[in-house]
């Protein structure tokens, strides 16, 4: 597959599927891209991939590509993990095939394993902040929901895009009382909330994550009123950064293509995402478990090694 056909396929796949993370449409165009490969060796065929990945996190869209990098990244080190040796290359690529589609599956159950385990954190009349859209916890909502849990849910607007209001759209269509507040007035709202709920779009080594604009704002207010944070993010958003700060955050997990594409001169234009440091994060729930953010480092370790 060429580069636009890489490009057009992951495109076509997100627009299909809007409920699907742009990481698990990414780890589907790698496998059909792994599928009609014609090289004929291990190193060309892992070159290939690589230069596939790179092509993704180059799509001209409005996606960062921070979950694309690392959930990339991960599936190229699963189904390359053991050492293969096989005199057929074809049996060869069965095999990583079949690999890939083991971690597509089981990438694909993570929200539904992290819904179960932050479920228990929902008691019966919270009042909950949550901030922008995100995927991971509006499903952990919904289950709490389905399951009898009854609570609010403040919603920040999350300018400039809005995407808060999406997000308080599926909360109603889904039976959730739900209030958009405007992001200036999160201080304000803080005082009413017991818990703060985010998703990341990556998870740093510190246990920090990166995630939309405002977070590291309301992670603050948070723990000025004392009230928990706690991140929902699957493990294939893990990624292998250490920023102290937020200059340290690669261009490319805080502007998505289409902005780096149109503006040489960044100064210029707002990021979308800001890092929040571990010190203002309570816990992090994901398909690994329930992880203090000191113990991210230790299953990037796992992940990586």
């Amino acid at each position: 597959m060429d580069k636009d056909e890489i490009q057009g396929y992951f495109l076509l796949t997100v627009k299909e599927h809007p409920e699907m993370s742009p990481a698990v449409a990414a780890i589907k165009t790698l496998l059909q891209v792994l599928n009609r490969d014609l090289a004929e060796t291990m190193s060309e065929l892992r070159k290939n991939l690589k230069d596939a990945i790179a092509c993704l996190c180059e799509t001209d869209s409005y996606i960062t590509g921070t979950s694309i990098s690392s959930g990339c990244e991960l599936f190229l080190r699963f189904i390359t993990l053991a050492a293969l040796d096989h005199s057929d290359f074809e049996e060869l690529k069965k095999i990583l095939l079949q690999r890939g589609e083991v971690y597509l599956e089981t990438v694909s159950c993570s929200r539904s394993k992290i819904a179960k385990i932050f479920r228990p954190f929902i008691s019966d009349g919270a009042v909950i902040l949550v901030h922008s859209k995100s995927r991971v916890v509006l499903q952990a909502l919904v289950g709490a929901q389905e399951k009898g849990k009854r609570f609010h849910v403040y919603v920040t607007e999350a300018g400039p895009d809005k995407s808060g209001v999406e997000m308080h759209k599926s909360l109603i269509a889904a039976g959730i009382p739900a209030t958009v507040v405007l992001d200036a007035a999160v201080g304000y709202i803080m005082e009413k909330v017991q818990l703060v709920v985010m998703g990341a779009e990556g998870v740093v080594e510190s246990g920090g994550i990166i995630n939309k604009i405002g977070s590291f704002t309301i992670a603050i207010a948070a723990k000025e009123h004392n009230k928990p944070v706690f991140v929902l993010a699957e493990s294939f958003k893990f990624v292998r950064l250490y920023p102290l700060n937020q200059k340290d955050v690669p261009n490319n997990f805080k502007y998505n293509q289409a902005t780096l594409l149109r503006h040489a001169d960044l100064s210029k234009e707002h990021p979308q995402s800001d890092y929040t440091p571990p010190g203002y994060i309570t816990l992090l729930f994901s398909d690994l478990g329930v992880l203090t953010p000191s113990a991210v480092s230790d299953e990037l370790i796992r992940l990586y090694l």
